[in-house]
C-alpha cells in the first residue's frame, strides 16, 4: 500500500510576527483566522535546534485519572524540563500556563476508518503538554497550494527547543517531535521498551521510539522501531518544484510493510504497560516522528474544528480500508484487536 499526504491536513501553528511577508491566501488563514505567512523555501536544511537552559515559567501541574469509560487529563501545560528561550528568532511567543481539561476513551477501540490529524493535537504526554506536530506554514501563505511545510524539514525556521518544541501564540507549549529532556526523564533508553509517554486523542497510549522486536513477545529483543514512511523519488510534479527532500509533508508517502508501523505510526503489541496487548503508537526517529492520523476515534483536544479532514491521499474524512472496509488489524483468526486495561 503506497498513501501520499495530500493539502488540508496538519494545520497548526501559525507564527506571524515582525519582519515577515505575512500572505492572504485564497483558503482560510491560521487558527483564529490569523493570517499565514508567506514562505518561498524550497529545500529541507538541517534544523539549528535552540539549547534548552531555561527553566520554565512556571511549575508543571497535571493531573491524568480515570472515571466511567474516560481517562482525564488537566493540566497547565508547564513542561516539567528545561526550555529553550521564548521568545526567539525563529519563535515570538512566551510560554504562559494553560487550563487544560479534556477527556480521551479509556477503553478505546478501532475505529472503521483512520482519522487523519488536522485542527487537533495528535495527543498529550505524561506531563501534560501536548504533541502536535503539524505546522500551519505553506508554499506562498497559500493552504490551498496542496504544499505544506514540515515542521522538522528545516525549511521554514520554527525556533524549535533541543526537546523539539516551541510556543503558540496563546502561549501553549507543545512538541513537534521527539521530547528529548521528557524522555530522559523517564530514562528511556535503547536497551529496553519505551516506557508510555502519553496518551493518544483516540485513547490508545503512545511510546517512543524502542519496542520489542517480536511485537507478540515481552521475552524477545528490542529494537528502535522503524516508520513506513518514505520521501518519494524524484522532483515535485508542481508548486514548489525541486525534488522531494522533506521540505514539505507533500514529500512523504507510505509504503506499507517497508518498516515496523503502519500508516498511524503504530502497531498491535505487547507493552509493559499492556501486557495482555494494545493498538499502540510510537514515536520515530524519522518522520512522521508524531503520528499523522489515528486507528481509533479521536476526541477534540483543540476547539475550533472536527479532529480531522483531509489528509494523506484521501478525500476529506476518509481513510485508507482493508478487506471489508476496515482498517488493517491483528493476523486473520486471532480474533478482535487485543486490549489491555491500564494498570491501577
Amino acid at each position: 500500500m503506497i498513501r501520499s499526504f495530500s493539502p488540508g491536513s496538519l494545520l497548526l501553528c501559525a507564527l506571524p510576527f515582525a519582519g515577515v511577508l505575512i500572505a492572504q491566501g485564497p483558503g482560510p488563514g491560521g487558527p483564529g483566522g490569523r493570517p499565514l505567512r508567506k514562505h518561498t523555501a524550497t529545500e529541507a536544511r538541517p534544523i539549528k535546534l535552540v539549547p534548552a537552559t531555561e527553566k520554565a515559567p512556571g511549575e508543571n501541574q497535571v493531573a491524568i485519572g480515570e472515571k466511567e469509560n474516560a481517562r482525564t487529563l488537566s493540566s497547565n501545560a508547564i513542561p516539567d524540563h528545561l526550555v529553550g528561550p521564548f521568545p526567539n528568532r525563529g519563535n515570538p511567543h512566551e510560554i504562559a500556563p494553560q487550563a487544560f481539561s479534556f477527556e480521551v476513551p479509556s477503553k478505546p477501540e478501532v475505529a472503521a476508518e483512520i482519522t487523519p490529524l488536522a485542527l487537533s493535537p495528535f495527543g498529550f504526554a505524561v506531563n501534560g503538554v501536548f504533541f502536535d506536530p503539524g505546522a500551519a506554514e505553506f508554499w506562498q501563505g497559500d493552504r490551498d497550494s496542496g504544499w505544506q511545510y514540515e515542521a522538522l524539514g528545516g525549511a521554514v525556521p520554527l525556533g524549535l527547543d533541543e526537546n523539539h518544541a516551541h510556543v503558540q501564540p496563546t502561549g501553549t507549549y507543545h512538541y513537534h517531535g521527539l521530547p528529548t529532556l521528557l524522555l530522559k526523564r523517564l530514562d528511556a533508553t535503547e536497551a529496553r521498551h519505551s516506557p508510555q509517554i502519553g496518551w493518544a486523542a483516540d485513547g490508545f497510549p503512545i511510546y517512543a521510539r524502542v519496542g520489542y522486536a517480536d511485537p507478540k513477545d515481552p521475552t524477545s529483543s528490542v529494537k528502535a522501531l522503524e516508520s513506513s514512511w518514505r520521501l518519494k523519488t524524484g522532483d515535485r510534479p508542481d508548486g514548489p518544484g525541486g525534488a522531494h527532500d522533506g521540505a514539505f509533508i507533500q514529500d512523504y508517502e507510505y509504503i506499507g510493510g517497508s518498516g515496523d508501523l503502519d500508516e498511524c505510526n503504530g502497531r498491535f503489541c505487547v507493552t509493559p504497560e499492556f501486557p495482555r496487548g494494545t493498538y499502540a503508537y510510537f514515536l520515530t526517529d524519522a518522520f512522521p516522528v508524531i503520528p499523522r492520523a489515528f486507528r481509533g476515534t479521536p476526541v477534540r483536544l483543540r476547539a475550533g474544528g472536527p479532529p480531522g479532514f483531509g489528509g494523506p491521499g484521501r478525500e476529506k474524512g476518509k481513510g485508507p480500508r482493508g478487506q471489508g472496509g476496515r482498517p488493517a488489524g491483528p493476523p486473520p483468526g486471532e480474533g478482535p484487536p487485543p486490549r489491555g486495561e491500564f494498570p491501577r
